[in-house]
């Protein structure tokens, strides 16, 4: 079972509109299910038109009001494209430079998605969104690694967090797609972790564990922008998972969908309001209990 980062930010303005949460594994099998929970009232309704392939261990990129993307993770180098807002799905043309899952996603609506990490590679896949066209960065992550969360602080910069159980948080400035690492990382050694993004004012990592065999945590670490200083939450998730869904409404809210918890697959959607970090939990879950979704974007308005 393994990662999704996924992430957070973007736009150019506008209206709200949701945040979806593709594909997953539901204890017996990959799906293509891709489930949108609009933000307006928190409402779940399901595409009809799902992923290209059973797919999980994902990473997604959002260039709001115009398009949300995933990588395919365990189901190939793929990397389907879905627009907003009537939802229809395409493949792109360019895939990402070599097949590997659990990756993390970061964007910079308007400008560019990039793909880190992965199959325990150092590896950073650029896509312009512009034309969809794929570059590679000389300066991948600072290890090879998978199973990490995304985060993303739009117009800035992009944050690859954790990951084979480490706490290293990786950060790459927008403007020259230069790498640094953060001096203060996560709180404790993290894979399977879940990103969401306040874009300009914080990004989150929720839930994961922290070594093999280990039992799944609660914790939420909050990292400011522009500071990069870290909080944990005096509340963390509903139940302690890994391997669930990351979806933002920057200056609303950040969610965390389904996940395991080493015993169960849950459909459980925790709903954490940015203006104080509070957690509520949806009355209205995934469609179906699962994990190792991944490939979480959104419809925002920055």
């Amino acid at each position: 079972m393994i990662l999704f980062g996924i992430l957070a930010a973007s736009g150019g303005g506008g209206v709200s509109v949701a945040g979806y949460a593709p594909g997953g594994y539901n204890g017996s099998s990959y799906v293509s299910t891709v489930d949108k929970f609009s933000f307006s009232d928190d409402s779940r309704s399901t595409l009809a038109t799902g992923l290209s392939a059973n797919a999980g261990n994902m990473a997604g990129m959002s260039n709001s009001g115009v398009a949300g993307y995933v990588a395919l993770g365990n189901a190939g180098s793929g990397v389907d494209k879905f627009a907003f807002p009537s939802d229809a799905r395409s493949t792109l043309t360019a895939e990402i430079s070599s097949s590997r899952n659990s990756a993390a996603g970061m964007s910079n609506s308007g400008v560019a998605g990039y793909i880190a990490g992965g199959s325990n590679e150092s590896t950073v896949d650029k896509f312009a969104f512009s034309n969809d066209s794929r570059t590679t960065l000389g300066t991948g992550l600072s290890s090879g690694r998978s199973n990490l969360a995304g985060m993303s602080n739009s117009g800035v910069a992009g944050y690859a967090a954790g990951g084979g159980y480490y706490t290293t948080v990786d950060k790459f400035n927008f403007s020259n797609d230069s790498r640094s690492t953060l001096a203060t990382g996560l709180s404790a050694n993290t894979r399977a972790g879940s990103g969401m993004s306040n874009s300009g004012v914080a990004g989150y990592v929720a839930g994961g564990n922290t070594t093999a065999g280990s039992t799944y945590k609660t914790t939420v670490n909050k990292f400011a922008f522009p500071s990069d200083s870290r909080t944990t939450l005096g509340t963390g998730l509903s139940s302690s998972r890994g391997f669930s869904n990351g979806t933002s409404n920057t200056g609303t809210a950040g969610y965390v969908a389904g996940g395991y918890t080493g015993s169960s697959f849950v459909a459980t959607t925790d709903k954490f309001n940015f203006s104080n970090d509070s957690r509520s939990t949806l009355g209205t879950g995934l469609s179906s209990g699962r994990a190792n979704l991944g490939g979480g974007f959104q419809d925002e308005a920055l």
